[in-house]
């Protein structure tokens, strides 16, 4: 992956383009920030255009020239956008390629066949989490709800029982697993290793969407005893099919570039020379970009051909998986001019100074500052990204594990409590028919409950590694 390293960023923040000091160097960020909040809570401004402002406020703030703030910013949107957005791409392939091909409709149906009565809120668990990891939050409840809605009505489960456990696990993804934005950006801006990060994750990942999905589901479940609602629910991509994929082809497929991302991370460990054969062809096999890009590959082959797919089609799929994603870089690109502008201005060498001073645990930080700007502006992008520029200079004396844990950190504050400014909510809210405080009761408690979980495991990962 292309990225700025730490060693870079730390030099950069030594060098600033103001010379403010530190005092007026916080209420700079603090008076950003509340920029970028205001436009996005206040006049409803797109995420891209609020960052974008929030970047040149944030730099008229510093009193750092205009033409070296637009520098700055245009200098990281560029790196950002670099470094992720080919694997936010490639990413959002091989999830059209996974629904159109009616492959997790195949995934779906085969858990649930052998899924029932108590082991169903699991079997919830399991779906959303192996069709999470290729596929955005939004995407995958769309992708879910039918099926939430339909194994609620047949089985008569309460919708919170088998809901609560499907949300937990596209949530968990989203916010800790890369190939999703969020962690694929604070990676980027920590310059942590995206294999560690990605097998830590799944350390801490198991737990959290256990406690917060099968567990807290129950008490959900008593608190909103609701059945799913009655809206037309949508078809499902596998009902104009004649074939679909097999469950074995689709769970290898998906699985297959965090197969390859943990190998060459334990290659990496295990070895630990950059010159051995074997971790060099793991270095090239394991990177992000080749790991996702052999996975789109063979799921034109796995998935697209083996549900009936012409090539033209599989070529229409792959046209239409680019589009809903534009946003969605534009966003994490100018989240990436915010940190750098962040570090350019100096933030970067004045955490350092603040500091040496601070008793709290970098990671407690870290999770603090996540927490912060998710319940300001309800984006858990945006809080990811904009912690991650926050605390990025710190990580530069951080062990590689340290750094992964860090990034976890971030993404785990930034699933913190979604309110009625995080689109997320209203989503879950007009999907399963609830009021505004039966969703705080049950999504909003949801979320807070990963997001604590999550610190919580990080922070005992930190003491025995």
């Amino acid at each position: 992956m292309t990225s700025l390293s730490v060693e870079m960023l730390a030099a950069d923040a030594t060098e600033p383009i103001t010379s403010a000091g530190n005092a007026q160097l916080g209420i700079a960020v603090l008076a950003g920030i509340a920029v970028i909040v205001l436009l996005i809570t206040k006049f409803k401004l797109h995420a891209f255009l609020a960052l974008t402002i929030g970047s040149l406020a944030l730099g008229a703030f510093a009193g750092a020239p205009l033409d070296k703030t637009i520098a700055s910013f245009t200098t990281g949107l560029g790196s950002t956008v670099a470094g992720v957005g080919v694997l936010i791409a490639l990413g959002a392939i091989l999830g059209k390629l996974l629904a159109d091909s009616g492959g997790a409709d195949q995934i779906v149906d085969t858990i649930l066949a052998k899924a029932s009565g108590r082991s169903m809120p699991w079997a919830m668990v399991l779906i959303a989490s192996i069709i999470g990891l290729p596929l955005f939050f939004e995407v995958g409840i769309v992708l879910l709800i039918p099926v939430v809605l339909m194994v609620a009505k047949r089985g008569n489960y309460s919708l919170m029982r088998i809901g609560i456990p499907a949300l937990a696990g596209l949530s968990v993804m989203h916010g800790l697993i890369p190939p999703h934005p969020g962690p694929l950006v604070a990676i980027d801006a920590i310059g942590a290793n995206l294999g560690v990060t990605l097998a830590l994750g799944l350390v801490v990942a198991i737990p959290t969407v256990i406690i917060a999905g099968p567990v807290f589901s129950k008490y959900a479940a008593r608190w909103v005893d609701i059945q799913a609602p009655d809206p037309m629910i949508p078809e499902r991509a596998s009902e104009d099919l004649e074939k679909r994929p097999s469950f074995a082809a689709t769970v290898s497929t998906v699985l297959l570039p965090v197969v390859l991302m943990m190998v060459n991370a334990l290659v990496e460990i295990i070895v630990d020379d950059p010159e051995n054969p074997v971790q060099r062809v793991t270095d090239v096999v394991g990177s992000p970009l080749i790991a996702l890009l052999a996975a789109v590959i063979v799921g034109m082959f796995t998935l697209g051909r083996a549900a009936g797919f012409t090539k033209s089609r599989i070529a229409t799929t792959v046209e239409k998986s680019l589009a809903p994603i534009a946003g969605v870089l534009l966003i994490v690109g100018a989240g990436g001019g915010f940190k750098t502008t962040l570090i350019d201005i100096g933030v970067g060498q004045m955490i350092l100074d603040l500091s040496k001073n601070w008793a709290i645990p970098t990671l407690l930080l870290a999770w603090l500052i996540a927490v912060a700007i998710r319940l300001a502006t309800g984006s858990a992008t945006v809080a990811t990204i904009s912690a991650a520029g926050l605390v990025a200079p710190l990580a530069a004396d951080m062990s590689t594990t340290e750094a992964s844990l860090l990034v976890l950190a971030i993404g785990a504050g930034s699933l913190f409590f979604s309110h009625v400014n995080d689109a997320g909510f209203w989503l879950v809210k007009e999907y399963f028919g609830m009021t505004v405080g039966q969703t705080i009761k049950t999504w909003s408690v949801m979320e807070t409950i990963i997001s604590v979980s999550g610190i919580g495991f990080v922070l005992l990962l930190s003491l025995v590694l």
